[in-house]
């Protein structure tokens, strides 16, 4: 079937296109850079056209709070209006584990409002809640620096590899709309400092990481297991051990344009945001 992923020359859409390809699917990467734009409009009813399935994965340009909420909404209704209109029977958004937990932040206030427009379309659904990706522990280090160190909180943290990311997302598309939330995470439970410090460590990156219990995570105060899924979530398989002898020791940024999530840990007082 056809399938249209939103964002999808970025981290997560690049590697859900390959993957849908690979089991005999139209998978259609649609981004600004393949001529489709979800806030102006540009190309989407053409990609649209024939599609049984549409993927959210894309992420916002801009971070701050009025112009990420401003994007999330934009382009959730261009998408579900577009969608209405070509027939589409599916529509799969990937969002945050612990959203509505850390309504605090701006970012999770805009993920929150795209998942009630979804929720009261009339397209049937599905939600995946992921948690944060291995491939991003350097960029939280990145923006959790207070001076010249790394504070986060001491919480339980079950992050993922991005291709398991991809694969959760790829068999909720494949399947029948749940209409309501899929949550998908890690094999393996850690704590946020402890894992961080462990990414830094293996580059060889002496910056010191700091437990902090006031210190936030994209901007909001998180309890013990706001960023850990429930019992019912599906686990990816890639152990952090496997996904560390895999990778390069290299980060993407922080901030993945059209990755699908960006897990910040942003303290808007004494934090930068990365670039």
């Amino acid at each position: 079937m056809k399938i249209v992923v939103i964002g999808g020359t970025g981290l997560i859409g690049s590697k859900l296109v390959n993957q849908l390809r690979e089991l005999g699917h139209e998978a259609v990467a649609a981004a600004p850079n393949t001529g489709v734009n979800t806030i102006t409009g540009e190309g989407l009813a053409e990609v649209l056209k024939g599609a049984s399935v549409v993927v959210d994965v894309s992420n916002a340009p801009a971070w701050d709070d009025a112009a990420v909420l401003k994007f999330f909404e934009t382009s959730t209704r261009n998408l579900l209006n577009g969608e209405a209109a070509a027939g589409v029977r599916h529509h799969v958004a990937l969002s945050v584990v612990g959203t509505d937990e850390m309504s605090e932040s701006g970012y999770m206030r805009a993920k929150i409002a795209q998942e009630k427009l979804i929720k009261e379309s009339s397209i049937p659904y599905s939600i995946v809640h992921a948690t944060q990706f291995f491939e991003f522990l350097k960029g939280l280090a990145d923006i959790s620096m207070v001076g010249d160190k790394v504070h986060l909180p001491h919480v339980l943290f079950q992050p993922m590899a991005a291709d398991d990311v991809a694969s959760g997302v790829g068999r909720v598309a494949v399947g029948q709309p749940v209409n309501g939330i899929v949550e998908i995470g890690g094999p393996e439970q850690f704590r946020l400092d402890d894992l961080v410090r462990r990414r830094l460590a293996s580059l060889k990156d002496a910056r010191e990481v700091i437990a902090d219990p006031e210190a936030r995570y994209s901007g909001a105060k998180i309890g013990e297991t706001t960023l850990v899924p429930g019992k019912n979530a599906r686990l990816g398989e890639t152990t952090y051990e496997v996904w560390l002898a895999k990778s390069a020791a290299q980060t993407p940024s922080a901030h993945p344009q059209s990755a699908g999530i960006a897990l910040m840990t942003k303290d808007k007082d004494s934090q930068k945001k990365a670039s």
